[in-house]
């Protein structure tokens, strides 16, 4: 059974990128393998103090994240395609492409939001970054309205 890396950021958008993978995955005959990239900045705050840490509030972030990983998991199973999840903090692009060598991924499957632009120059796209430097085929499933 071949594997597909979903990288989720649990927005809006999530639904139209979901279904997309599922109904890829049920063609191609693949386990969905669910990964969320957390910022390794969670539980720090700036105040008149300078920066400050939390551990609670990362923690907390993190067991909110896990559950909603937990849930999406359980929806992908529940439309007939195995998946699996995994929560791992720090560089997006990296631990993605990581993640997928790690399970010997067929492909990675990313959203687009449909922005441009000076939307990349400030902001960067990780979609973008990912087709240019995945050695994996990248399936870019449109998730704008």
């Amino acid at each position: 059974m071949k594997n597909i890396v979903l990288p989720v950021d649990f927005a809006e958008s999530n639904d139209k990128l979901i279904d997309g993978a599922i109904q890829f995955a049920k063609e191609v005959n693949a386990r969905i393998c669910l990964i969320h990239v957390a910022p390794l900045d969670i539980g720090f705050a700036i105040g008149d103090m300078g920066f400050q840490y939390f551990p609670e509030v990362e923690q907390n972030e993190i067991k909110g994240e896990l559950a909603q990983l937990h849930q999406l998991e359980q929806l992908i199973i529940s439309q007939g395609v195995p998946c699996e999840h995994l929560l791992r903090q720090g560089s997006a692009k990296e631990l993605i492409l990581e993640y997928a060598e790690e399970k010997e991924a067929a492909f990675i499957v990313m959203g687009s939001h449909g922005r441009s632009g000076m939307y990349d120059v400030f902001v960067g796209s990780l979609t973008k970054d990912l087709t240019k430097n995945s050695p994996i085929p990248v399936l870019v499933i449109p998730c704008h309205k």
